[in-house]
């Protein structure tokens, strides 16, 4: 403003560009745009063309047709079908309560029509994928196909989503506190003593959180049954591992920390969670990840509490451990480091 009163020169564009986007904000603009390509290229190559792919079917039928069924089965184009031999229907319907199959097909040998089992609790899409499949199948055999839901999503459970919405919305808790938690204070906490505050920060958060988020599923809107303690467990569980393994990245990367926490959260896992096509229907990069990253781990948790009982939860929950544990370990590591390379000067 002097400088125009006083008749000083004008600054130049490029001069009004320098001061107006600094280097270090350039750079991030750069970083912004390649998470959104990447995220662009995340959804729409693990959704554009769901197919089933492997997806494991027990298979109940008499001795003598057994094999012969089970292998033509498996041979049907483009490979939708995993299936394997079972005993009998109760061991079928235990193996999809169990989640170590997702259907079953009951051949009834005397008559032509047979009961395909499914579960669609797991997720709509794949039941009728599954359906599709087999229907296809056995149409080719001049057979018949009466479909049994052993394990039915809630009735304000709109095609087995809300595991997966709920479990969206603990992950975005999760990183944002960590994130305003920087914010507030700083990147880097300059000590372990602000770390372990942080962290206890997060926890109370974590434990709120969960136990907000599955009352609302729950008894507020019905859309999923089951254990509400197991979901709180869950949900508390979960978003602290989102939080601690942002607070880490934020440790190790500062403020960059915020976009690599949403890279593998939202970029890299939402898709590959198995909400909106189960883990069957994706294309193999996402379905090998997806079960390694936290919303895949808490999407197959939460539909496990609501609809199977509480089972094959073992991997999902060392997996969450995994990244809280990491989160933890690495935010206190990059704490200790900056207090001994920069003494006690405060972030």
């Amino acid at each position: 403003m002097a400088s125009y009163m006083t008749g000083g020169t004008h600054p130049s564009f490029l001069q009004e560009v320098r001061n107006a986007v600094t280097g270090r904000a350039a750079l991030l603009v750069v970083g912004v745009l390649v998470l959104q390509l990447a995220f662009i290229t995340s959804y729409i190559g693990a959704f554009h063309s769901p197919k089933p792919t492997d997806v494991p079917l027990g298979v109940v039928a008499p001795q003598q047709i057994s094999g012969q069924l089970t292998e033509k089965l498996g041979k049907l184009p483009g490979d939708p079908l995993d299936p394997r031999a079972v005993g009998d229907r109760a061991e079928a319907e235990r193996q999809i309560h169990d989640r170590d199959t997702d259907a079953a097909l009951i051949v009834d040998p005397r008559g032509n029509t047979d009961t395909l089992l499914v579960a669609s609790g797991a997720g709509a899409s794949l039941s009728q994928a599954v359906e599709t499949v087999v229907t296809r199948a056995e149409r080719a055999e001049k057979r018949e196909v009466k479909v049994v839901d052993i394990a039915p999503a809630a009735k304000g459970d709109a095609r087995g989503l809300s595991s997966f919405y709920l479990v969206v919305g603990w992950c975005v808790g999760g990183y944002l506190c960590a994130a305003i938690l920087a914010i507030s204070g700083g990147a880097r906490p300059a000590n372990p003593r602000r770390a372990f505050v942080r962290l206890a920060a997060l926890a109370l958060y974590s434990i709120a959180s969960g136990l907000g988020g599955a009352v609302i599923a729950g008894p507020v809107l019905g859309a999923l049954p089951g254990s509400i303690l197991g979901l709180w467990g869950l949900g508390a569980l979960l978003v602290f591992a989102v939080g601690a393994i942002t607070l880490a990245l934020q440790g190790l990367a500062g403020v960059l920390g915020i976009g690599l926490a949403i890279a593998i959260v939202v970029v890299m896992g939402n898709p590959s969670a198995g909400g909106a096509y189960p883990y069957p229907l994706l294309p193999g990069f996402w379905r090998a990840v997806g079960p390694a990253l936290p919303p895949g781990a808490g999407t197959w948790s939460a539909r496990s509490i609501a609809y199977f009982g509480g089972n094959a939860l073992t991997g999902p929950l060392l997996v969450l451990s995994a990244w809280a544990v990491a989160g933890t370990v690495i935010t206190f590591v990059c704490a200790a480091f900056r207090r001994k390379t920069h003494g006690m000067t405060p972030s």
